[in-house]
């Protein structure tokens, strides 16, 4: 199937490729997101309830977001506002995913109130062309509609993503941390060859493992920002008009399959996992569950560099933690049998 510029690039169906050309300047505009766009967030978190892929590595978190959004009053909203206006399909409208979200949510609410009604009303209307659409979406260009539209957006973001805002932001630090020494060590072409095993930098083209689109985009001077996504899964994604600021929406890595859903479990460890890993080894495990370093497990677990080496050593070889180098720093996260573990142990006094 080809698809040219017609919805965001995280698709049902088979792979295609998003090529995403660079002139001379392009190379030199080329930046990480400065913080998670709670937007982007809560577009990937509320695909990640229609789609099989993944629903392993997001099991904890699913459970725990249904179980906050019946105690909330909000599955009727949840099933029929959020989940049809951001469908896991060929298209969903960009004014909800706003570049003001890197500045927190407050700010990109206030930039969905403040997207042209024309923009809105053309945008759904392409949403409804491509996969359907709710009848009332077509009022959405009322700026009091999107006020109720707002509020929605705000008690989903309390419920699925605020609480586990600090373990989202340390991957996306991780992932920032790793790109920068990708550039440090290697200029342009580390950075954008560095970000991830579905995107590839040929010179002067970025191509992208996507979702069921094949599709150009032309730089044309813009630059282009990589936004490292917490619930993005595995396929990166885009924005849909060509004419918006050039972003690429891309996972995290490891895949957020490490993390337990709650950030709890990176503070001391409880009683019982020290008593049965050993207090050294159960904080290194704990440091772990929000992505850490081996100099990072070190200070939390107040060891010297080559015992928290050794420490990471066996909770990896228990399949505890899964171990990635990026350059000279490797960075340790959990596995899904080490969040069962955590969250067996139960949280700390």
């Amino acid at each position: 199937m080809l698809l040219r510029l017609t919805g965001k690039a995280e698709l049902i169906g088979g792979n295609e490729m998003l090529r995403i050309h660079f002139g001379d300047a392009d190379q030199g505009a080329v930046r990480v997101a400065a913080a998670p766009n709670p937007f982007w967030e809560i577009a990937t978190s509320l695909h990640r309830f229609q789609t099989r892929d993944g629903r392993w590595a997001y099991a904890g978190w699913l459970r725990a977001v249904r179980a906050g959004l019946r105690e909330k009053g909000l599955e009727r909203a949840f099933r029929t506002v959020l989940l049809p206006l951001f469908p896991r399909a060929a298209y969903f409208p960009d004014f909800l995913t706003p570049a003001r979200g890197v500045d927190g949510l407050a700010a990109g609410l206030d930039a969905i109130l403040a997207t042209p009604p024309r923009r809105v009303t053309e945008e759904v209307a392409r949403l409804d062309r491509v996969v359907g659409a709710p009848r009332w979406a077509a009022r959405l260009g009322a700026p009091e509609e999107r006020g109720e539209l707002v509020r929605m957006l705000r008690a989903y973001h309390d419920v699925g993503i605020a609480p586990y805002a600090e373990s989202i932001r340390s991957r996306f630090d991780a992932e920032r941390a790793a790109l920068g020494r990708a550039f440090l060590d290697g200029g342009v072409d580390g950075l954008l060859g560095g970000a991830g095993p579905a995107i590839r930098w040929r010179p002067p083209t970025l191509d992208v493992d996507v979702r069921a689109v094949d599709r150009e985009l032309r730089l044309d001077g813009r630059g282009l920002t990589l936004l490292p996504t917490y619930f993005c899964w595995r396929t990166p994604t885009s924005l849909a008009d060509p004419a918006l600021p050039p972003v690429l929406c891309h996972p995290v890595r490891p895949p957020a399959a490490a993390l337990p859903p709650d950030h709890r479990w990176a503070a001391e460890p409880s009683v019982p996992l020290a008593a049965l890993l050993g207090r050294t080894r159960a904080a290194a495990l704990c440091a772990a569950a929000g992505g850490a370093t081996t100099g990072e497990i070190a200070r939390a677990a107040g060891v010297s560099a080559a015992s928290a080496s050794r420490h990471a050593t066996a909770l990896r070889d228990a399949g505890l933690i899964t171990s990635s180098r990026h350059a000279a720093t490797v960075l340790h996260t959990l596995t899904p049998v080490g969040a069962s573990v955590l969250r067996a142990a139960g949280p700390r006094p």
